[in-house]
């Protein structure tokens, strides 16, 4: 009886949904929303002509201040720790910093930094010279911000090519540019003049600036050897079982896929 009990506990509990991955979702929701919009109205644009996106925002500036507000209160949050925030954004802070006991300082992929960042930069480059020239327009640069941010979402809860290719980090708790990433997703905005546009990049920049000033002047917050509060046994996020979970599921349907392969591709004589 008591092992049944165990057992269901046990279920439950890899079933529950940690409050930093419902926060995750919900961001997901509201900025999946928000570039599906842009996607529709971009697309209609290029078909049928009329009012472009840049036209909608200054007619309806409500709008713009909504979209403005998710993504500002968004950043700020990152400046104070949280309960409900990702331990990967918050190993910054003098509070969690959890002595091992060891004082060597483990950052295994800080070249891998410098080149992410010469990647993005080049990345973002070639729309840029594109909008310079005149084949791309606001519109699409604000639609690629909001594919970035849709996109940020997703490298944390199902795929991320940066820890895979570059970082091969153990997940998102110990990545080296975790706060990098509003800077990245608002990098097309530098592009797009304006108070509401170079706002929610300049406050991206503050937040990557002091993110990489803590980093300088302490490492030791940044390194699993050095920093309990990085290690598997405090996290708060358990996005690991989700993604592993995602894995199982995606290999049990490729097992299943190519069963029916072989099965299809089994002649009568074989049978």
């Amino acid at each position: 009886m008591n092992s049944d009990k165990s057992s269901t506990a046990k279920i439950q509990s890899k079933r529950k949904r940690s409050n930093v991955m419902i926060s995750h979702y919900f961001s997901l929701a509201w900025r999946g929303a928000i570039c599906i919009t842009l996607l529709i109205l971009w697309i209609g644009n290029l078909i049928h002509g009329g009012e472009t996106i840049m036209y909608r925002f200054e007619s309806h500036p409500w709008i713009m201040r909504i979209i403005w507000l998710l993504f500002v209160i968004d950043m700020v949050a990152r400046f104070f720790p949280s309960s409900i925030r990702s331990p990967g954004s918050q190993k910054q802070f003098a509070k969690n910093f959890q002595k091992t006991g060891k004082t060597e300082i483990i950052i295994p992929d800080n070249h891998a930094t410098a080149l992410v960042m010469l990647a993005w930069i080049l990345f973002n480059g070639i729309f840029g010279a594109l909008y310079i020239v005149g084949i791309l327009d606001k519109d699409f640069m604000l639609l690629l911000c909001s594919l970035f941010s849709v996109s940020d979402i997703i490298c944390i809860l199902f795929f991320c090519p940066f820890q895979v290719f570059f970082f091969k980090c153990r997940c998102c708790v110990s990545c080296r540019i975790y706060n990098w990433d509003f800077a990245m997703m608002f990098t097309p905005l530098f592009f797009v003049p304006g108070l509401y546009t170079w706002s929610l990049l300049g406050i991206a920049v503050v937040l990557l600036a002091i993110w990489e000033i803590t980093f300088f002047l302490h490492p030791e917050r940044f390194s699993e050897n050095t920093n309990a509060y990085m290690s598997c046994a405090g996290c708060t996020e358990k996005l690991c079982r989700h993604k592993k979970q995602l894995t199982s599921l995606w290999k049990r349907n490729e097992q299943f896929f190519m069963k029916r392969v072989r099965l299809l591709r089994k002649t009568p004589s074989d049978s």
